[in-house]
């Protein structure tokens, strides 16, 4: 049983490594050029603020994930550390996702009231791939999730567990 429940904290880990290299790479190759008006923009990731905290959130939790898998084990003296920084990591993602979908609502659907036009019409190709980096990265938020739900499982059952 232990053995299983070392293989689903890899696998997860590991997929939630995937989704946030996903994500990385959709969001960092990610601009369009559009002309409006005679005026030619460029829309790209590091225009907004939001997009680039999103990418480095994602890669710190990638590595964070990568070195957790290559150099802990569930033996290690530092296994209740790694669940701490389980939910530091797990708001993290949450976090900077939350952020950047509001950025792109606004891109999508602009602000009437704030005077802010929909950019998405224009830049069509930028917005699909900023679309799949977010559901990517809120892919690893979820995964990274159920990992510290089952971490937390984890510490919790043997405490209540009833010996018969």
């Amino acid at each position: 049983m232990a053995k299983s429940k070392g293989f689903f904290i890899i696998f997860m880990r590991l997929l939630a490594l995937g989704a946030m290299v996903s994500a990385i790479v959709v969001m960092v190759t990610s601009h369009q050029s559009a002309t409006v008006l005679n005026l030619t923009f460029t829309a790209k990731y590091t225009n907004d603020p939001v997009f680039k905290y999103f990418v480095v959130a994602e890669a710190i939790a990638g590595g964070y994930s990568l070195l957790v898998l290559i150099f802990f084990s569930k033996q290690s003296k530092l296994w209740r550390l790694i669940i701490i920084m389980d939910v530091v990591v797990t708001a993290v993602l949450i976090s900077s996702i939350s952020a950047a979908l509001a950025i792109a609502y606004v891109g999508k659907k602009g602000n009437s009231h704030a005077g802010w036009l929909p950019i998405c019409e224009q830049v069509p190709k930028f917005c699909e791939q900023v679309t799949g980096s977010l559901v990517s990265g809120f892919a690893a938020a979820i995964i990274y999730l159920i990992l510290l739900l089952s971490s937390l499982h984890a510490i919790l059952t043997p405490a209540i567990a009833v010996d018969p």
